[in-house]
């Protein structure tokens, strides 16, 4: 009896101790709480909200904290969505957008909105459809990069009470009807022939200008030429009258001479000339020139 009573206050005292060892290593675990960089865990505590654990190792009380919301950080990416707006100058376009994000503020998000990617699309629809109106097709076109900006900043306006960022809202395309589209690529080519007319006038217009700069030159070239010629005339008869008034009449003579052999000179040296009619006195003149030559 004694023995049995002693295996049993023995075996109750070890029972005792595991169990007190088994409760306090499900308290370590239910208290320690391992956090992913990737994510951030929503604390309650019997139902209220008590912290936001961060990435590495946390402490929680056991049994009174509980984890209900494991939320990821990383940046994600709204499936490319499709919408109509019109704008300013009635033209109905379809605009594709994408949009990416990340959750900053985990107890904003999982208290305030229910379906995150879904208050993110309409928030985008929305604000694009805003924008585009007030925008003509061709502003559209050509500011796209400013259109995204300010997508981009009032989305990020709207959701920020909601603990989310928006790192970048794209507009992939911009699509236009069959009908809109023939008269933009009608008026597209009305405009290059436009062009093309415009630079054909301007090359012919350029060519008559070139062409009256190139008269007008020609033209101040012959008269430069006829003044260096006359300047050349006077100067030659400037000298014949020099000469003329310091050796008197026999040189007036001497040139009379002398131009008419030059003259004589010239219509022997023309080719096809077989018959040359000189005048009576020819031989006087051409023996009075070389005397005088002869003289000189």
């Amino acid at each position: 009896m004694n023995a049995e009573k002693l295996i049993e206050e023995f075996v109750g005292k070890n029972l005792l101790l595991s169990l007190l060892a088994l409760f306090v290593i499900v308290c370590i675990l239910a208290g320690v709480r391992i956090v992913p960089q990737s994510q951030k865990y929503v604390v309650e505590r019997l139902g209220r909200l008590r912290s936001v654990l961060g990435p590495g190792i946390n402490f929680i009380v056991p049994f009174l904290d509980r984890v209900r919301h494991k939320v990821s950080i990383l940046e994600r990416q709204l499936p490319a969505s499709t919408q109509d707006a019109i704008t300013s100058d009635n033209v109905l376009v379809q605009v594709e957008t994408s949009v990416f994000y990340r959750i900053i503020e985990p107890e904003k998000t999982v208290y305030r909105i229910r379906d995150v990617d879904g208050a993110i699309s309409t928030t985008v629809a929305g604000i694009v459809r805003s924008e585009i109106g007030r925008m003509e097709l061709d502003q559209v076109q050509a500011n796209r990069s400013t259109l995204i900006d300010a997508v981009r900043a009032q989305v990020a306006q709207q959701v920020d009470d909601w603990g989310i960022e928006v790192t970048r809202a794209e507009i992939l395309d911009v699509n236009l009807d069959n009908a809109t589209r023939a008269a933009m690529l009608q008026q597209l080519n009305a405009e290059r022939a436009r062009r093309a007319q415009v630079t054909e006038a301007e090359g012919k217009k350029r060519a008559v200008e070139l062409q009256a700069e190139a008269e007008l030159y020609s033209a101040k070239q012959e008269a430069e030429a006829r003044r260096v010629r006359a300047d050349a005339e006077a100067y030659a008869t400037q000298v014949v009258a020099v000469a003329i008034a310091e050796n008197g009449l026999e040189a007036a003579q001497y040139q009379v001479a002398l131009k008419q052999v030059e003259a004589f000179q010239q219509v022997a040296s023309k080719q096809g000339n077989q018959t040359i009619v000189l005048p009576a006195n020819a031989v006087e003149a051409f023996g009075d020139a070389f005397k005088m030559l002869k003289g000189r």
